[in-house]
């Protein structure tokens, strides 16, 4: 690799192949001229390229997919609307306000740029992050190493496996994992009911014939050097008990990538551990946009889609000479049961959020809720919403029951009740 740093000068610079910032990238060159787009990876399409399965594409595109279909076909758009995307392109650091540092097989890469949209998107927590004792053997895996090795790497896994978790993710695991021969014998989760909609627990169990084990966790791992059994503990009694597998795979638990926001010093959500963000997803740095499961670990792939595309406007208005907003605007808190909101401010005049909706995060199930806005101390709009706040699942609240909200009356709570 040589040593000369070449220096690029694209109107916007997206930092992320994934569904976001590719939908980014796809309004975004027709309108302002050269976009380039920088992904880590060897192929761009993020998440969904490795999850070979139905489902995507809906909200975004009209059409039900599977995840490779629908990466290729982002790729596409955002290529035929004139984006430049590069691949193995590493962001390592900051070199100014808008400039940061690339890294390739090629070369290192100096990237100035009009706007910056980080799309990085987020990740599972591994074992470590987790805290999971017992042995440190063969055969762990988060569901992106899994859909890699399965999908991409045509690898093999064990044959019976135990999955963390009991959301949306876990049954896409547990889908990959029967492709690959291997069979779902447990889920475990520290819910009291399943993280996914019934739509997709229900038939799941059926056609996996798993059995899911709420209120439960995997307190022991439990082999060398390859896995043998987890030890299992139900929540409630402390009882104890062993699973024989050779297979666990850990699904959920999202954090954001923002080592970049972080490094940047932008300011960051301490519930999302995002980037803190208005509805235009403009963050505290000047010329400096968020987008995607980056904000919110994590939505479906076509929400994510659909806040790059969202983003355009407001990095559009930016780079025609449009003023950077100062002043926090209305903070808005999660309140219980949710543990995150996004966005997190709102100012007059700006767009509404995509899909007119914000996103939060529930912690616990509430059938049918109220979902409830307070502002000084005084509920300021009330309204039952028609469907549930499930753990482990982004629940969205129409922007209009924010119409009563005073722009000068400070901060908003956002809770639920039944």
């Amino acid at each position: 690799m040589s040593d000369t740093v070449t220096t690029l000068t694209p109107a916007v610079v997206v930092v992320g192949a994934g569904p976001s910032g590719l939908s980014a990238a796809r309004e975004l060159a027709p309108r302002v001229g050269e976009v380039l787009v920088l992904d880590r990876e060897s192929t761009a399409g993020g998440i969904p390229r490795h999850s070979d399965h139905p489902g995507y594409g809906v909200r975004d595109m009209g059409r039900f997919m599977d995840g490779p279909s629908y990466a290729r076909r982002l790729v596409r758009q955002a290529q035929e609307a004139g984006a430049t995307i590069r691949t193995n392109a590493t962001v390592t650091g900051w070199a100014g306000e808008r400039a940061i540092e690339v890294t390739t097989p090629q070369g290192r890469l100096l990237v100035e740029a009009g706007a910056v949209v980080l799309a990085t998107g987020a990740r599972e927590r591994p074992r470590p992050a987790r805290l999971i004792p017992g042995d440190r053997p063969r055969g762990v895996y988060t569901t992106g190493h899994l859909q890699n090795l399965v999908h991409l790497k045509h690898g093999k896994v064990g044959e019976r496996a135990v999955v963390v978790g009991a959301e949306l993710v876990s049954w896409s695991a547990a889908l990959t994992l029967r492709e690959a021969g291997c069979r779902t014998v447990l889920m475990t989760t520290e819910y009291p009911r399943p993280d996914s909609y019934a739509l997709f627990s229900g038939p799941g169990k059926v056609l996996f014939g798993t059995k899911v084990a709420t209120r439960t966790r995997v307190s022991r791992i439990i082999g060398r050097p390859c896995l043998r059994a987890v030890e299992i503990e139900d929540l409630d009694t402390g009882h104890r008990r062993i699973v024989e597998c050779d297979t666990l795979i850990l699904t959920g638990d999202w954090i954001p990538d923002h080592e970049l926001a972080r490094t940047a010093g932008i300011a960051i959500d301490p519930g999302t551990r995002g980037p803190l963000v208005d509805s235009a997803l403009r963050t505290d740095r000047p010329g400096v946009f968020a987008v995607g499961n980056l904000l919110h670990p994590v939505d479906t792939a076509d929400v994510a889609a659909i806040d790059g595309a969202h983003v355009a406007r407001s990095v559009t208005a930016w780079l025609d000479g449009g003023t950077w907003p100062v002043g926090e605007g209305v903070r808005l808190l999660a309140g219980e049961p949710f543990v995150w909101v996004a966005p997190e401010i709102l100012r007059p005049g700006d767009p509404v959020p995509a899909r007119r909706r914000l996103l939060l995060w529930g912690e616990r199930y509430i059938r049918l809720p109220h979902v409830v806005l307070r502002q000084g101390g005084r509920v300021v709009a009330r309204r039952r919403v028609w469907w549930p706040v499930a753990p482990g699942r982004v629940f969205r609240v129409p922007t209009d029951m924010l119409s009563p909200v005073d722009p000068l009356g400070g901060p908003v709570t956002i809770s639920a009740e039944p």
